[in-house]
């Protein structure tokens, strides 16, 4: 094995997150010996029960609201899932359309998709070449029969962070006027426990989270619904989750979440900066060093640990190849890595082409990575990109 070939840096965090030792350690307890099932009423179900409820108390808290408005799920799909089919289903009597953005997560884009076969009638609105959707669009979009509104913080894959303020702001002026309720539901799974998220400042009705992107636990995630907010169960059974979703409580990755998102919550002015700092060095980087090189996303407006970028003239997988035997972990815009060859929908969005899309790589950075991870991707990336660009049998796109 090469000397090369040794090192690892892991730069897709937007993927997923390492689960950091003081996580672990707050889950061990309720994996071995505090293994009650939280709703007995012995002792030991109640430790359980308590450590469940401390939990909500702290993610509320970072979120800026009530521990009661606080829906533990699987993850960021299910949350997606049971906002967008919850609110609506609720709503069925007073109208039947949604509203979200053509950039959405697929957890949103496909349920969407569903709800349309239930007879709803979904609006997918543009965005700009920056992946921004603009609030008077979705003003300009809302109707008499507008029931829910869904749309993204952060972009998981350009990184562009929304107006969600002014969004909600706009919906919250045509509803007064008609006089009836729209809801409105974000996707906050790429933004919280990295940038600042307060759903008293969005003003959201409901707000979809997961704990395995700020470094928790994978299938643990959470659902805010602001007290008041009309909602149908996805999930019906023993009435957990104050009759919100049924199921007994995944404890240990419940008080997991909770410890790795007050974590992420002490560190993130610190960690927010330091970042910034690095994705910044790398566009530069590579900007000034590959020619031709196209940034996606906000310039300005976009997570701080998100850099994706498009080189023409190649594709993204042999990009991914190549990083991987130099140790280095990343994701491309496309799914050209996997069984489907489609071009990412974001990246068509926002207005490039299938060969630009499928030339796109999505470097997302985390705690762990340091200015040497940065600078030895800039030795390496440059100089594969160049090389690959020379292999004119690799960049006959499909």
């Amino acid at each position: 094995m090469s000397e090369i070939s040794e090192r690892l840096i892991y730069l897709d965090h937007g993927a997923t997150t390492p689960m950091r030792d003081e996580v672990l350690a707050s889950m061990m307890p309720f994996l071995k010996e505090s293994f009650g099932n939280p709703s007995s009423i012995y002792m030991l179900a109640q430790e359980a029960r308590n450590a469940v409820e401390d939990s909500r108390r702290t993610i509320s808290r970072i979120i800026g609201a009530r521990s009661s408005e606080i829906t533990f799920t699987s993850g960021g799909t299910e949350s997606d899932n049971a906002a967008i089919k919850g609110g609506a289903m609720a709503m069925r009597q007073l109208g039947n359309h949604i509203i979200t953005t053509s950039i959405e997560h697929h957890a949103v884009l496909h349920t969407c998709h569903q709800m349309e076969q239930f007879g709803f009638e979904v609006t997918y609105l543009p965005v700009d070449c920056f992946g921004m959707v603009s609030p008077l669009d979705v003003a300009e979009a809302i109707t008499d029969e507008t029931v829910l509104v869904s749309i993204m913080v952060a972009n998981n894959e350009i990184g562009t962070i929304q107006p969600i303020s002014e969004i909600s702001d706009q919906i919250r002026k045509i509803s007064d006027v008609k006089g009836r309720t729209i809801l409105f539901h974000v996707d906050a799974v790429q933004a919280v426990g990295h940038i600042e998220v307060d759903v008293n400042n969005l003003m959201v009705d409901m707000l979809s989270m997961s704990a395995h992107k700020f470094h928790g636990p994978r299938g643990i995630g959470a659902l805010y619904i602001k007290r008041g907010t009309p909602f149908e169960p996805l999930l019906m059974g023993g009435g957990q989750e104050r009759q919100r979703r049924s199921g007994t409580e995944n404890v240990p990755s419940i008080v997991g979440m909770g410890e790795a998102l007050r974590l992420a919550a002490e560190e993130m002015e610190s960690e927010y900066t330091r970042l910034q700092y690095l994705r910044d060095k790398i566009i530069e980087g590579l900007s000034s060093t590959v020619g031709g090189t196209q940034l996606n996303g906000h310039p300005e407006q976009r997570l701080p640990n998100n850099v994706n970028i498009s080189f023409p003239g190649i594709e993204g997988e042999p990009i991914l190849l190549g990083l991987d035997l130099a140790g280095i972990c990343a994701s491309s815009g496309s799914a050209c890595s996997s069984a489907s060859l489609e071009p990412s929908h974001v990246l068509l969005a926002i207005g490039r082409s299938a060969e630009e899309a499928q030339g796109t790589l999505r470097i997302t950075l985390g705690r762990d990575n340091g200015e040497h991870d940065v600078d030895y991707l800039l030795q390496i990336l440059p100089e594969l990109v160049e090389r690959l660009r020379a292999m004119p049998h690799l960049n006959e796109f499909n």
